[in-house]
């Protein structure tokens, strides 16, 4: 009502202003012309739009289903009430919850008891041993406390459990991941030259005099562990130089202002001007540092790029990843789905997020380097033509900068990715012509131009700078049945996000919307939830239930090992109805996939894609 009474003051100046004669400084209507008035354009309102709650017993939730409930594999999901229900077991977190016939039993039957209708079992995690006797991988036998028998095999009781219980088992492969950093094992240990090959950027200072130079650590205020790198401090209260190193006081252009020992600079008292710094070298890097400088000169810098397996590399996380372009490493992985699809029976393998790349600055082995070159038809700078690094000074920071060919060298890791899936997929069909294919990814799609992995339908149209002509056909989703996008956020709908103010991107239900577009009718899409962030919140995870099931064809639900007991009631309230996974009914994607060609045919086209940006890393 407060903006009624604000009306009708402005409606007055404009019903004046529409009264009023033409002024002398408009053109006047020639004589004998009559001026037309263009016609006025007629609305009839919106019909509202019949909303729809996935789990009417979980009370009532406001849902987008304006942007919900498009496109085929939507309409054919509701209308044939099936709906994708899955449980995430992580194999090294459920250790000792799987090391049994009976504790397996008893787990499947609770699943199986609250509605789940599939159930997946990471069988080859990170470290890249398995839960199972393979003739490719050692067996995975202890995690912390938790030990597996020798003779237990639980891919096997799993198996037997899921079939008397009546739902599917899927097993899950951590695809380009052979090692864990936190236990330093896995067959990428071993074969080193398996890792994949990174390419980092360091900064370091050029001696004016030789042309010698020497590297800076890359952490600012961190005590370089070797004696020939420097360290550039901008705090003095962590820096502790011994007597006899050599430190340099920089201002804010890094014009030198002085040269000392450690034991001077301390007894002086010193500290950098604003925007300045300071540089340390012990040992030999301390010689090079009195050599290099003095007062009155500016500090020279360049950029050193190297190549180094990934163990030896600066990228953070707990995956050892190895090269997706060597050919044993493919092969391996081919020969493992073929074991697992033809000793077991399974409804399919899924694979993990690690089917993509470790970063945008790998891999970079000589051997990649050669076939990006054959595959351009010419020899280019290497990397700067694909990339090249900038690395900020004093605070260290490093910045990618794209090169001349970044679009064709996105494209054509995307492409590696994309056929090596449709060799694992014609691998799985082989060895079982009825099996399944899923694999589960990172919810904001925005990431993967970067990590290789076009996990979209390759005619997915929307407003991403990178999904280009020639990116775009490289997208796997119609190679897949289904499509699990980890959208793991604490906030389960966009009028939650609203009403707290925050990014509505940020949300499970807009991630699942986003999902569900860029798979355009190719794959069944469940989008993922992490239990870990409705801890002790049992209406969040029903409503985050409720927005993933919306806005996709079902849920996956990671995982297990999440303090899922206290969840237990919520899944027996959401999935009291009983519902076939889509991916389980025979024909049903070839029916989606007939129709959306057929509405392609006939232009019928799908409302324009919403971007609501997601948080970088998410589900990763």
């Amino acid at each position: 009502m407060r903006a009624l009474t604000t009306c009708p003051v402005s409606v007055a100046l404009v019903l004046l202003a529409l009264q009023a004669p033409v002024s002398a400084q408009q053109p006047a209507v020639p004589t004998g012309t009559k001026e037309s008035t263009p016609p006025l354009l007629q609305l009839a309102p919106p019909s509202p739009r019949e909303g729809y709650v996935p789990f009417p017993a979980l009370g009532p939730v406001e849902l987008d289903e304006a942007n919900n409930g498009i496109g085929i594999a939507q309409e054919i999901a509701r209308k044939q009430q099936v709906q994708g229900r899955i449980l995430w077991i992580d194999a090294v977190a459920n250790l000792g919850r799987i090391n049994s016939a009976e504790k397996v039993k008893a787990l499947v039957e609770r699943i199986a008891s609250v509605g789940f209708n599939t159930i997946v079992l990471d069988v080859k995690p990170i470290v890249g041993e398995t839960l199972y006797p393979s003739q490719h991988a050692k067996r995975l036998t202890r995690w912390n406390q938790a030990t597996l028998p020798a003779e237990f095999d639980p891919v096997a009781a799993m198996a037997e459990a899921c079939q008397a219980a009546g739902i599917g088992l899927f097993a899950s492969m951590n695809t380009f991941a052979e090692g864990h950093r936190g236990v330093s094992r896995g067959l990428a240990y071993e074969r080193a030259d398996w890792q994949t090959v990174v390419c980092e950027a360091q900064l370091c200072v050029v001696d004016p005099k030789s042309g010698t130079r020497l590297l800076i650590n890359p952490r600012p205020n961190v005590r370089a562990e070797a004696l020939d790198e420097l360290t550039v401090y901008t705090r003095t209260d962590v820096l502790a130089p011994t007597d006899d190193a050599a430190v340099v006081l920089l201002d804010a252009s890094r014009k030198v202002i002085s040269v000392t020992s450690g034991a001077a600079f301390t007894l002086a008292g010193l500290s950098p001007p604003s925007g300045g710094a300071l540089l340390v070298g012990e040992g030999q890097a301390g010689t090079f540092l009195r050599r290099a400088t003095s007062p009155g000169q500016v500090l020279q810098l360049q950029t050193a790029t190297r190549f180094v397996p990934i163990l030896q590399s600066r990228i953070p996380g707990v995956p050892v990843w190895v090269n997706p372009h060597h050919p044993e490493v493919q092969q391996r992985l081919l020969e493992m789905i073929t074991e697992l699809l033809t000793r077991y029976p399974l409804d399919g393998v899924v694979f993990d997020d690690r089917l993509r790349y470790a970063a945008i600055n790998a891999d970079f082995s000589e051997s990649t380097r050669q076939a990006f070159e054959e595959w351009m038809g010419r020899a280019i700078a290497w990397p700067d033509d694909v990339l090249r690094c900038h690395v900020s000074f004093p605070g260290m920071v490093v910045r990618w900068i794209p090169g001349p060919h970044m679009d064709a060298w996105l494209a054509w890791r995307a492409l590696h990715l994309r056929n090596w899936l449709a060799r694992a997929v014609a691998t799985a069909r082989a060895a079982r012509p009825n099996a399944t294919v899923g694999a589960y990814v990172g919810s904001w799609y925005g990431d993967y131009p970067a990590l290789g992995a076009n996990w979209a339908a390759d005619d997915f149209q929307a407003g991403f700078r990178f999904l280009t002509d020639t990116f775009r056909p490289t997208g796997f989703a119609g190679l897949l049945d289904w499509i699990a996008p980890g959208c793991y956020y604490g906030m389960p709908t966009i009028a939650d996000a609203a009403q707290r103010g925050y990014s509505p991107g940020a949300t499970v239900e807009a991630a699942g919307q986003l999902a569900n577009r860029a798979a355009n009718s190719q794959a069944w899409v469940y989008a993922g939830i992490a239990l870990e962030k409705y801890d002790r919140n049992p209406d969040g995870l029903a409503r985050a239930l409720q927005a993933a099931a919306a806005s996709t064809q079902g849920v996956m639900v990671f995982d297990l090992s999440h303090r899922i007991d206290q969840f237990w009631p919520v899944f027996r309230k959401a999935f009291a109805k009983p519902a076939q996974a889509p991916h389980a009914v025979p024909g049903l994607l070839a029916e989606v996939r007939r129709q959306q060609t057929e509405r392609k045919a006939a232009r019928i086209i799908d409302p324009p894609v919403i971007i609501q940006n997601g948080l970088s890393g998410t589900g990763l």
